[in-house]
C-alpha cells in the first residue's frame, strides 16, 4: 500500500511541472505571440525543466545514499555564494507566492570544506520546504551565525508547523504531514530526508523544531568551518500559424487552479487560440464567489488545492442553481481509478490528467454534451 501511495504521489508530481509546458507548446504553435511574450512562455519553461530536473536529481541521491554510492567532491566553498545560489533557485516560486524572504549572514566570509552543489542542495530544500508550507504572503527567515568551530544555519517561516507527533519522524524517508493537506501542497516526501544525510556527510547535523499547528517551523543546520576562516522592449512578433478553426463556440470557462503557472497558461491558450471568455482564480473560495455573477459554462477544476479541494467545489457548484448544469471538468495530477472514482461521485462530468493537450480541450468546447470519461 505505501509503495502504491508513493507511485501515484511521484506520479502527480512528475506531472504537474509537465501540465503548464504542455499548455506553453500549444500556444507556441498556435498563436501569433510577440518576442516578449514567446520570451515569458520560454522563461516558465524553463523553470518547470528545472523543478523536474530537481525531482529527478533528488529521487536519483535517495537511490545512492541508500546504496552508499554517493561521493562529495569538497573544495573550499563560501556559505554567502550557496546560499545565493539557493536563494536564486527558489525565489520564482517564493515570488509567484508573494513570500517575503529575509536574509541574514555575518559580514566576513564563512569557509567551508563542502561539496558546493551538495551544499546548495542542502539549504535549497530547506527553503523549498519552507516556501511550500508557509502561506500566501507569509515570511521565511534564512539566519547563519558562527560560533566557534561551526556555523549555525538556520531556516524559519510562519507556516503551518509541525504536529509534535511528527517532529520525531520528520526527515525518515518518505514522511509528510497530514495526507490531504500534502496531497494539496505537493512533494514526495524526500527533500528533508536527503537534508539530513547530505548534512551528516558534511560531518554536521540538523534539527527541527515548531510549537504545533499554524506556529511555524525551524530547521536549524550545524556544519564545521574551516579553520583560519574570519570570525525586451521592440521585439518583432513571433508569428506561428495558427490551424485551429476560425470559429468555435465562445463559451464562459471558469479556471481554478492554485499553482498559478499552470492556470494562467491554460487561460492565455483558451482565450487566445481559442478565442474563449475565460476567467481565472486561484482558490476555491474565489472560484464560487465568481461562479455566481459569472455564470461558467464549463469549469475546469484542480483537484488537491489546499483549504477546500475541488471536490469540495465540485459538490458546493452542483448545489447551485447558476452552475448545477455546468461542464465540470477535473484537470489534475492524480489519475488513479480511486481518483477518478471519487470525482465521479461528488458530480465532476470528465476527469482529465495533467497535461491536457489542446486537442482535448477543443473537443470540450465544440461539443461538451458529448463529454465522457
Amino acid at each position: 500500500r505505501r509503495k502504491e501511495e508513493f507511485l501515484a504521489v511521484l506520479s502527480h508530481e512528475l506531472r504537474n511541472p509537465l501540465a503548464p509546458i504542455q499548455t506553453a507548446l500549444d500556444l507556441i504553435k498556435r498563436a501569433a505571440m510577440t518576442g516578449a511574450e514567446f520570451e515569458r512562455e520560454r522563461g516558465m519553461m524553463e523553470r518547470e525543466v528545472r523543478h523536474l530536473t530537481r525531482l529527478i536529481d533528488d529521487l536519483l541521491d535517495v537511490s545512492r545514499i541508500s546504496r552508499g554510492r554517493i561521493e562529495l567532491h569538497k573544495e573550499v566553498v563560501d556559505l554567502a555564494a550557496a546560499v545565493a545560489g539557493a536563494i536564486e533557485a527558489v525565489r520564482p516560486r517564493m515570488v509567484e507566492r508573494r513570500q517575503v524572504l529575509q536574509v541574514s549572514l555575518p559580514k566576513e566570509s564563512i569557509n567551508l570544506a563542502a561539496d558546493p552543489t551538495r551544499l546548495e542542495q542542502i539549504l535549497l530544500n530547506l527553503l523549498t520546504n519552507a516556501a511550500k508550507y508557509t502561506d500566501v504572503g507569509g515570511q521565511i527567515m534564512l539566519s547563519a551565525e558562527r560560533h566557534e568551530d561551526e556555523v549555525e544555519v538556520r531556516v524559519r517561516d510562519t507556516g503551518i508547523g509541525i504536529a509534535p507527533e511528527m517532529l520525531p519522524r520528520i526527515f525518515d524517508l518518505f514522511v509528510q504531514g497530514e495526507r490531504r493537506l500534502d496531497r494539496a501542497l505537493g512533494g514526495l516526501g524526500i527533500g528533508l530526508s536527503l537534508v539530513k544525510s547530505l548534512v551528516e556527510m558534511h560531518g554536521g547535523s540538523v534539527t527541527a523544531r515548531s510549537e504545533g499547528a499554524d506556529m511555524g517551523s525551524e530547521f536549524v543546520v550545524r556544519l564545521p568551518v574551516l579553520s583560519g576562516t574570519p570570525a525586451d522592449e521592440g521585439d518583432p512578433p513571433h508569428v506561428v500559424t495558427s490551424d485551429v478553426p476560425e470559429v468555435l463556440p465562445r463559451r464562459r470557462i471558469l479556471i481554478v487552479d492554485d499553482n498559478a503557472v499552470a492556470a494562467d497558461g491554460l487561460g492565455r491558450l483558451l482565450s487566445l487560440v481559442y478565442g474563449q471568455d475565460v476567467r481565472v482564480v486561484y482558490d476555491g473560495s474565489s472560484a464560487l464567489g465568481l461562479s455566481g455573477s459569472f455564470r461558467p459554462e464549463i469549469v475546469l477544476l484542480d483537484l488537491g488545492m489546499a483549504v477546500m479541494d475541488g471536490y469540495e467545489v465540485a459538490k458546493r457548484l452542483r448545489e447551485r442553481p447558476e452552475t448545477a448544469g455546468a461542464l465540470i471538468v477535473a484537470v489534475t495530477g492524480w489519475g488513479q481509478e480511486e481518483d477518478r472514482r471519487r470525482s465521479r461521485e461528488v458530480g465532476f462530468d470528465l476527469h482529465l490528467v495533467k497535461p491536457v493537450a489542446g486537442e482535448a480541450l477543443r473537443g470540450l468546447l465544440i461539443a461538451p454534451e458529448l463529454a465522457c470519461r
